[in-house]
């Protein structure tokens, strides 16, 4: 097996894709110059649709979509799409809840870690990763 022509290349590859591409959507959308976006959550385009629907479509390049193998990874990416949006950002949208009023009380504000509030995708994200999968999952060489 070639180590850079197989399935789990092709997915790491457009994980690697997704995240690099949050500088430059993030300049765009923030009109702000932020690199720990490479390492974080949340963000366009979703890293985890990207690497998910990149490794569904090569399986299916693989083994074809009547496959076993193709049918689990297609369920298992259209429920990590799914919890990205569903889950995840309402988690966020929790921890910023949080994060205000403990900001607000003197009490929390001593002992008060601020929670991470970006974990979650927007359906355009969500969207975002799913494209870019698609198109590597399509044309990366296996």
């Amino acid at each position: 097996m070639d180590i850079f022509h197989n399935l789990i290349s092709l997915s790491l590859f457009a994980l690697i894709a997704a995240q690099v591409l949050k500088i430059p959507f993030g300049l765009i959308i923030n009109k702000k110059l932020d690199f720990s976006s490479i390492v974080g959550t949340g963000g366009m385009p979703s890293s985890h649709s990207a690497f998910i629907v990149s490794l569904t479509v090569g399986i299916a390049r693989v083994s074809g979509i009547d496959s076993p193998v193709f049918a689990l990874s297609f369920v298992f990416a259209s429920i990590v799409m799914y919890d990205a949006m569903g889950i995840r950002r309402a988690a966020g949208e929790h921890a910023k809840l949080l994060n205000s009023i403990m900001s607000t009380d003197n009490i929390f504000k001593m002992n008060h870690k601020e929670l991470k509030e970006l974990l979650g995708h927007t359906p355009f994200e969500v969207l975002g990763g799913l494209i870019l999968g698609l198109i590597v999952g399509l044309f990366y060489p296996l």
